[in-house]
């Protein structure tokens, strides 16, 4: 255990998840289930036994510190990596990684987003120790596959080489399909869904970012001297400057020859959208899911999330969206959530504060 990190990226607005999600204060912060813990805290219980505390680093943007050491306050100041810039998933992961292996050359990592819903915790643990001990000694980068239930087009599809192995061989990655092609996937047998949590040995990750982005790799190998030290903020200050954006599966998953699946079913969501949210949580007898202080009268099929001091009455909505939080109240068709990216960027027109 001692050889094993966790990383949890937690830098990201979720745009498609407004106005509850918002620039200054994203979903991974909110008790989005309402359990009594965020997001993020669910996500830093899930790899109890998994790793030490004290290996556990949230990589995240720096207007969010101060939440993430409320919310987290077991974290040291070398566990939180504040990021000056938003460049995507390689620059954040890479960070993280080579901070990590100038102090541990053996450590064995997993890479999780700090907004997902994990239902079964304990077969989740399992499946990451499968991959972990796969990873270990081996040069191999591993990614975890969620058996589809639906031909979904918002998510990225892996298709594997089908075997009698736990770890399978990764033969090729799909981003976000059409419908037609998603149900092709379906029909196939051989696709499942890019959970977008990863695992590897370090010194596998960081052969790999030589090869498939060189200058990444050569812009944070340059922070050996810097790292845990008071230095290290504004080396990473220059270092983000001369990054490029780009994401871990662009950059690297879709490369490599030596990426591998392992299969799971753990109650997976990655909580992307209204629509996703309402699909794992607990519908009342007209299958809506609600919270807030609410008046419904013909009223099925419906997620509404409101604040609890203000009365909503509702008559004869199916199928729809009803958020409000913070100024802003969104009523949308469930089946349209894709237009909210589209409504935050006109909100902001009118004012950076709906953002």
């Amino acid at each position: 255990m001692q050889n094993t990190f966790v990383i949890i990226m937690a830098g990201g607005v979720g745009t498609r998840f407004w106005p509850f999600s918002r620039t200054d204060f994203p979903k991974q912060f909110h008790d989005v289930l309402g359990t009594g813990k965020t997001l993020l805290q669910q996500t830093v219980e899930r790899f109890d036994g998994v790793c030490p505390p004290e290996n556990i680093y949230i990589v995240s943007s720096q207007e969010y510190k101060n939440i993430i050491k409320e919310q987290i306050p077991m974290l040291s100041d070398d566990q939180i990596l504040l990021e000056p810039h938003r460049r995507n998933t390689a620059p954040c992961i890479a960070y993280a990684c080579y901070k990590i292996a100038s102090q541990n050359p053996d450590a064995n990592i997993v890479v999780a987003p700090a907004d997902h819903i994990i239902l079964k915790e304990e077969t989740f643990k399992d499946t990451i120790k499968i991959a972990l001990g796969a990873t270990r000694n081996e040069d191999i980068l591993i990614t975890l596959g969620i058996q589809p239930t639906r031909p979904d087009t918002g998510y990225g599809y892996i298709q594997y080489i089908p075997d009698k192995m736990t770890v399978k061989k990764v033969k090729s990655f799909t981003e976000k399909p059409h419908l037609e092609l998603a149900e092709q996937f379906l029909d196939s047998g051989d696709f499942v869904w890019n959970a977008g949590i990863f695992v590897w040995n370090v010194q596998a990750f960081k052969r790999a970012l030589r090869e498939y982005q060189p200058d990444i790799a050569e812009i944070f190998e340059s922070g050996d001297t810097h790292y845990y030290k008071e230095t290290e903020e504004s080396f990473i200050g220059k270092a983000y400057s001369h990054c490029g954006s780009i994401s871990i599966d662009n950059g690297i998953m879709e490369k490599a020859n030596n990426v591998h699946v392992v299969l799971s079913s753990f109650g997976w969501s990655d909580l992307g959208t209204w629509k996703s949210l309402y699909e794992v949580s607990k519908k009342d007898e007209f299958e809506n899911v609600t919270e807030g202080t609410l008046i419904l009268h013909n009223t099925t099929d419906c997620i509404i999330k409101t604040p609890q001091e203000k009365l909503v009455v509702i008559n004869g909505l199916d199928g729809f969206i009803v958020a409000e939080y913070d100024g802003v109240l969104l009523i949308c068709k469930k089946d349209e959530e894709q237009k909210v990216k589209e409504f935050v960027a006109q909100a902001k027109e009118l004012h950076t504060k709906y953002v």
